[in-house]
């Protein structure tokens, strides 16, 4: 090697030599060299390179640790959203993903189906730009991820540069990151021996290895991978199946799993599953179920997506994993929308990799069903990363001494009083405004565009002015200083004024719209304008019956009981009070008795092309009319757009004036539709 006549030339010809033989050890688990021979060239590469820096190429072996530590992760926006994947527990469950397929393709032959195992490890997309590595993110929620390149380029199975000449000019392919087993417990026998934390299962640590800021500490993690599918695909025709997508991905040098198997129809799925079920022991990562997808790429276009899914792929999971434990004792959590749910306090046990130490009771009604008590002996689930909840009480297993669980009367948080309506199953606190476990929710609800519509005042701002413990509650908005915003993340003086500008707005605006940002639960836009027609002011609804609330329109029984608790929660009074005090005010409502829709009910469903759905709203209530969220026999007329929902078809039965989007023109011109 040493005899070639440039340096540069040396050190192109070296690297393509590593990474052919990164490509066979890691990807084909076929090395051709010995690992001391190995390490003779990538010596000779990193002095090369040492020598002549200028000469170092983003696909050399040795930039896959090199990046200096970030100081945070950067947000990507994925270009194709990583939906995530239905999941089907049972045989049934199969079938019926199957019948659900061949109807919407109308096909009475059987489909043929790509089958692989479901890694359970973490989701990543990269991105090669001309080849080249250019990118790595993780899922995410779907839409944005963390940015990970540097700790993307550490792990050996990923190339930096795609292999072969026909690739494409943009490629976003998607991957499951994983420790296989035996790797993991030699990463946890060395955390033990040096003294470090331990990792509860091999996902756990491929997820916290990924996340790492210093890419030094990744690569010393044993990550590998496996791809399964794109995201974009530019510069080259697109695979016609599943498994030519997967060939193809092998070819550019992505590692693919070697037990992917074509099959036909719902049992040829099934009997992969029993495969893969008996196989699952042996293998050297951790699954936690199977995956099918049709193979025929045309169908799964055809096929097309729900909103979070598509309709062409399913991911079959492995039952959960259980054991025996006792419940010592009851918590009870408060949830941001103010739901209590009851959470079990165990013995620590074991289950599918973790120690389990708390296991959901869903609600109190849960409760009763499962005849759960404390001091019980019960079985503890498990399944993925689903929170643990208990399956079922051991009744012979269980001492005599059982304690009952009560929900309490009090919220543990904010000290409310808890409230839990007739045929509900979950209890809530009434403590709405000021209970800090509701509080971000609230405030991001109190300022946004159809509430108090506070321009600037974002979800990312008041999380950090809440965790700033600058705002408590709502009624701080109004407190809050010069300085004080200034100072904050992105926020510089100017900001900060117009900010200011906005909030002092806010300060004029209706009583509805007063009542709608005070989060009273089921009292949307709708409900908040009858209210406000039917009371004079806060201090009249305050002092409501439920019987009087139900006076109003379109006020039952439920959002009755909802409104008087609210109102009657004294902390809820005092930061309406605040509120008031700090300058919020609006014109007393003049109601016109007048508009030739005056007295009609009408429902809105579907999209109309002519008309947003606020401007249908507003054009309607100006002519007098109520617009209602639901069909009841009290609706006059149901305006119907495109892709109309299940209101139609209730309409129809109740015999209600079904009327298009001509009809609208017609209503809205004063006409009656005929």
């Amino acid at each position: 090697m040493s005899s070639l006549k440039s340096p540069k030339a040396e050190i192109t010809c070296l690297v393509d030599l590593l990474n052919e033989h990164n490509y066979r050890y890691h990807v084909l688990d076929q090395p051709t060299i010995a690992d001391a021979e190995y390490d003779q060239l990538f010596r000779r590469l990193k002095q090369l390179e040492a020598d002549f820096p200028e000469l170092v190429t983003p696909n050399s072996p040795t930039q896959r640790v090199g990046a200096a530590p970030l100081k945070v992760f950067a947000a990507i926006q994925h270009d194709v959203p990583m939906l995530s994947l239905d999941n089907a527990f049972t045989e049934e469950d199969v079938h019926h993903f199957n019948q659900r397929i061949q109807e919407r393709l109308a096909l009475s032959t059987p489909i043929d189906y790509c089958c692989e195992p479901k890694l359970d490890g973490l989701a990543v997309n990269l991105r090669y730009v001309d080849g080249l590595l250019t990118q790595a993110a993780t899922r995410g929620d779907g839409m944005t991820g963390e940015e990970i390149t540097a700790n993307i380029k550490t792990i050996a199975s990923v190339p930096l540069r795609l292999r072969g000449k026909h690739y494409p000019t943009v490629l976003d392919v998607r991957g499951e990151v994983f420790i296989p087993k035996e790797a993991f417990i030699a990463l946890n026998a060395e955390a033990e021996k040096t003294g470090e934390k331990r990792f509860a299962n091999p996902r756990n640590a491929a997820a916290g290895s990924l996340r790492q800021l210093d890419p030094r500490i990744t690569a010393k993690r044993p990550l590998s991978i496996y791809f399964y599918s794109l995201g974009k695909l530019e510069g080259v025709p697109h695979p016609e199946t599943q498994a030519d997508l997967l060939h193809q991905l092998n070819q550019w040098g992505l590692r693919t799993s070697e037990l992917v198997k074509i099959v036909e129809g719902a049992e040829g799925c099934l009997a992969y599953y029993q495969e893969m079920s008996h196989k699952r022991a042996t293998l050297p990562f951790e699954i936690d179920g199977v995956v099918y997808k049709v193979n025929a790429i045309a169908l799964q276009q055809q096929l097309g997506y729900l909103s979070r899914s598509p309709r062409w792929a399913i991911a079959h999971k492995f039952p959960a994993e259980e054991a025996q434990t006792v419940i010592e004792a009851v918590a009870f959590q408060v949830g941001r929308t103010g739901a209590l749910t009851p959470v079990a306090k165990l013995t620590p046990v074991f289950v599918h990799g973790v120690t389990v130490s708390n296991a959901t009771l869903h609600n109190m009604d849960e409760v009763k069903r499962k005849d759960i008590h404390v001091g019980d002996t019960v079985i503890v689930r498990r399944a993925g990363d689903v929170i643990p909840e208990i399956a079922r009480v051991v009744k012979e297993a269980t001492a005599n001494k059982r304690l009952p669980i009560m929900l309490p009367s009090h919220c543990p948080v904010c000290h409310s009083l808890i409230e839990q309506l007739e045929g509900e199953a979950v209890a809530r606190c009434t403590g709405h405004l000021i209970c800090a476990a509701q509080r971000k929710e609230a405030i991001k609800h109190f300022a946004s565009r159809r509430a108090m519509d506070i321009e600037g005042l974002g979800d990312k701002l008041v999380e950090q002015l809440v965790d700033k413990a600058l705002i408590n509650n709502v009624a701080d908005i109004y407190s809050l200083t010069l300085a004080q915003l200034a100072e904050l993340d992105r926020m510089g003086k100017k900001s900060a004024e117009n900010l200011l500008v906005e909030i002092e707005k806010s300060k004029k605006t209706t009583f509805s719209r007063f009542l709608f940002a005070l989060g009273i639960r089921e009292v949307g836009e709708a409900t908040a304008k009858q209210l406000a027609h039917a009371f004079a002011d806060v201090e009249a609804i305050q002092a409501a019956s439920i019987e009087a609330l139900q006076t109003v329109e379109d006020v039952g029984p439920v959002v009755a009981a909802h409104i008087f608790y609210f109102c009657r929660e004294p902390h809820n009074q005092k930061i309406m009070q605040a509120l008031l005090a700090a300058g919020i005010h609006w014109e007393k409502i003049k109601i016109e008795k007048k508009g030739a829709l005056l007295g009609k009910t009408i429902v809105v469903t579907g999209t109309l092309s002519g008309y947003s759905r606020d401007e249908i709203k507003s054009l309607l209530e100006q002519n007098g009319a109520k617009v209602a969220n639901s069909v009841s026999a009290k609706t006059s007329y149901l305006i119907v757009g495109h892709d109309p929902g299940s209101k139609l078809e209730k309409a129809q039965k109740l015999g209600v004036t079904i009327v298009d989007e001509a009809g609208l023109a017609a209503l809205l011109q004063q006409t009656a539709p005929h």
